[in-house]
């Protein structure tokens, strides 16, 4: 039996949802870890949290500097004095959080309580400072600043608004005004869109920029990895991340339960360190199935972010043979214009592929597409796994492919991948498309369940007048035993049952 057992409460607390995840300690002293050592002995140097929880990172910001600075202000109280007073501040995202982080950090949820372990502040609030902001609906259903819309975001006072005071202004060094040498921090990651079929948007690029504005010294914050591919609101933050030569270090982790434990976030997270000072190749480092693995290298190598290492010499083979691209074939959604929902009427001539059922319809229905009807095609399901968020690799990455014979159309559930005037070429297609090469390649790509055109933009367009097995690709593009072993590590066979 364990005696005198004292578990770190912050480390026990569930989130309030999978938008606003709590830090757990250990992964926000591996963040601190990537600052500069020297910075704890300086009793000059600010933090900043602009999006504080449960006030985890000031308060182990503080453990650091109570040691650090103990030579240069030896009196304990002083000590403390200082560094909550002068070092450290926050702006909570709630009214709830604010409570909490006062809590964990002055060990008071009243900066100038009874009990606050510093006894300098006359305010209750202290550094830690919410103040209730509105959004601006000056552009009409959309806030001006962070996009929430106004049917799902329009609310009561009794209800927290969801606009952050950080991202909220033009200008945010008013907001303490002062300059700050750190910002660190978990930012919320999405808003509700109501009404819109697409879900939720993201939100936690707008932190990321704002803080960039501030220009601190160091930037470290820990965000989903779903940028990586760009995506919904993202292209520009993905190519401003991917170009920008001050970001030294990147920590993927792409099963975000890895990290947040009973924490579901498609695509994975990651936590990076941006230095005004630095320029230069950034450091990789990827965990995953309880390894890491750890790369130096440029960010923009390609136009999207290749988080596995050891993908980067595979990717560098295969281009080197110069075929063009699979995606230059690919259809877009809804290849024949037919929406998810239609469904054969069973009658007419044309085989349609919908979603769960096949049967006939006519060929008037179709409106899209039609010089692909007569012709041999190969489908594939446009929606498959959830990108990551399996629990462990390997991985299927697409579901079986389906080859549709002349006078045949699918819906939108399904894309086209090849068309074809011959069986031969579409069922050498389909098998080329079940090769743990194809859909490592496409896996590279690929960080949600979405299954699009540009997914295939790794994989070379071969020939479809043989076929291609692993074993043949394999040697055509030259992989060595490392290369492979690890495409086998990272895909499952096609046939075995998915659990993503």
């Amino acid at each position: 039996m364990i005696q005198n057992y004292n578990p770190d409460v912050l480390s026990c607390l569930a989130n309030l949802s999978n938008d606003e995840v709590f830090t757990p300690p250990n992964i926000a002293n591996q963040m601190l870890d990537l600052l500069p050592e020297e910075i704890w002995r300086d009793k000059n140097i600010t933090f900043l949290d602009p999006a504080c929880k449960t006030g985890i990172f000031l308060r182990e910001i503080a453990k650091r500097l109570m040691i650090g600075l103990e030579k240069e202000i030896p009196n304990r109280q002083k000590r403390i004095n200082h560094i909550f007073t002068k070092q450290l501040f926050a702006l909570p995202i709630t009214n709830i959080t604010a409570l909490l982080s006062r809590r964990s950090v002055y060990c008071s949820k009243n900066a100038n309580g009874k009990y606050s372990i510093c006894d300098e502040f006359d305010d209750p609030q202290g550094n830690i400072r919410f103040t209730r902001i509105e959004h601006d609906w000056g552009k009409g259903d959309r806030c001006t600043y962070c996009g929430a819309s106004l049917e799902e975001y329009a609310r009561s006072e009794e209800l927290e608004s969801h606009a952050y005071q950080f991202i909220h202004t033009e200008n945010p060094e008013e907001i303490f005004n002062m300059n700050f040498d750190v910002i660190i921090g978990n930012p919320p990651y999405q808003l509700s869109d109501a009404g819109d079929s697409t879900g939720s948007s993201p939100i936690y690029q707008i932190f990321v920029e704002q803080a960039k504005k501030l220009n601190p010294r160091y930037l470290t914050m820990i965000i989903p990895s779903r940028w990586f591919a760009g995506g919904k609101n993202l292209d520009d933050f993905r190519d401003s991340m991917l170009n920008d030569e001050k970001i030294s270090y990147l920590v993927d982790y792409p099963i975000a339960s890895d990290i947040f434990p009973g924490v579901k976030v498609i695509g994975g997270i990651c936590y990076f360190l941006w230095e005004k000072d630095y320029k230069g190749q950034c450091t990789v480092t990827t965990y995953i199935n309880n390894t890491s693995d750890t790369l130096r290298r440029p960010l923009n190598q390609f136009d999207t972010f290749v988080r596995f290492n050891k993908a980067i010499s595979i990717l560098e083979k295969v281009k080197k043979k110069g075929y063009g691209s699979m995606m230059e074939q690919v259809s877009t959604q809804k290849p024949f214009g037919l929406r998810t929902f239609v469904r054969p009427t069973g009658k007419g001539n044309i085989t349609l592929y919908a979603n769960k059922v096949v049967g006939k319809i006519e060929k008037s229905e179709i409106t899209n597409g039609l010089e692909m009807v007569k012709k041999w095609k190969v489908f594939i399901s446009r929606g498959y796994g959830e990108g990551g968020e399996s629990r462990d690799y390997p991985r299927m990455i697409l579901g079986k492919p389906i080859v549709g014979a002349p006078n045949s159309a699918c819906t939108e559930t399904y894309i086209v991948v090849g068309v074809y005037d011959d069986e031969e070429q579409a069922r050498n297609l389909e098998i080329y498309l079940q090769t743990k090469f194809l859909r490592f390649l496409v896996g590279l790509r690929k960080n949600t369940q979405d299954v699009t055109k540009d997914r295939f933009a790794f994989v070379p367009l071969l020939p479809m007048t043989k076929k291609w097995t692993d074993k043949k690709l394999f040697s055509h593009f030259e992989l060595d035993e490392k290369e492979i072993a690890f495409i086998e590590s990272m895909i499952r066979p096609m046939g075995e049952e998915a659990d993503e």
